[in-house]
């Protein structure tokens, strides 16, 4: 019987003491030397990376549009690292999609039953119809966008609800992913650190996946001690190109693998107990 997506991710966690997500987020123009700039170097890289680093990760979450990039080559390209992550190490699918609910019925099934990812990032700004397929698929899960990192995204996250002047729209979307059926996480930027604990608050139960640790200027200790569950676990930390470009030479691999056991290692110190 298929193992459920929370499950397998507290196994992962557990067994390598690590709430580590390594991001594969990779860059054609910034291949490493050795690595051609096509979609069969881009997997052989990814490949390394994910050989290098599952001993510190508890997921690997692959970013469709580095794939999408490469046009008829990219679907196979995306499918072929997604199948190098071991089995027992769940794949978030970074995709951010959110469309009404027939399209996101076909969405769903291309990444669950095709590719066969054990989470998807989604959109929720069209509502908890365009978020089901993806969150009650059996023994799958939606990673839904609550506070994001990038620099305009109080824009709309911060704006405040018509029925509840004192409620900014982020506030509602972790308040109600907290009451939806099915197996939702919220993704919750560290450079905004001082929220994640709010959001901890408002859905205390549900995986956060946080990123922006490492290039983006996160801070890891706040995201892990504001957003871990009591008693440690339950925030997942993001790094995607601290990790991927390590370095430019023949080393990334193993430079790699010293980033991410640096932060597998941060991230345990970081645990409440």
């Amino acid at each position: 019987m298929p193992t459920d997506f929370l499950t397998k991710l507290k196994r992962a966690a557990a067994e390598r003491d690590s709430w580590l997500c390594v991001g594969l987020d990779p860059v054609l123009e910034r291949m490493p030397r050795g690595i051609s700039k096509d979609a069969k170097g881009l997997v052989a890289f990814c490949q390394r990376i994910i050989e290098a680093t599952a001993p510190f990760a508890a997921t690997f979450k692959p970013n469709i549009a580095f794939f999408e990039t490469l046009g008829r080559d990219g679907w196979s390209a995306l499918s072929d690292v997604c199948d190098a992550v071991p089995s027992d190490i769940p794949v978030i699918l970074d995709a951010k999609r959110g469309d009404i609910g027939n399209t996101a019925e076909r969405y769903a099934e291309a990444y669950y039953d095709v590719l066969g990812v054990d989470a998807v990032t989604v959109n929720p700004y069209m509502g908890w119809d365009a978020v089901k397929p993806f969150a009650t698929h059996p023994g799958k899960a939606a990673i839904v966008l609550c506070l994001t990192s990038n620099a305009s995204a109080g824009e709309l996250q911060f704006a405040r609800i018509a029925d509840d002047a004192n409620e900014p729209l982020f506030h509602r979307v972790a308040r109600l992913v907290a009451q939806w059926e099915g197996t939702c996480g919220l993704v919750v930027g560290a450079t905004k650190a001082e929220h994640v604990g709010v959001v901890r608050h408002l859905a205390p139960d549900n995986v956060l996946l946080i990123p922006g640790i490492g290039a983006q200027g996160g801070d890891l200790e706040a995201s892990v001690r504001n957003g871990a569950w009591r008693g440690g676990g339950g925030a997942l930390i993001n790094a995607s190109r601290s990790i991927l470009f390590a370095s430019s030479g023949e080393d990334f691999a193993e430079a790699a693998a010293r980033e991410a056991k640096r932060l597998q290692e941060e991230l345990a110190r970081a645990q409440p107990r």
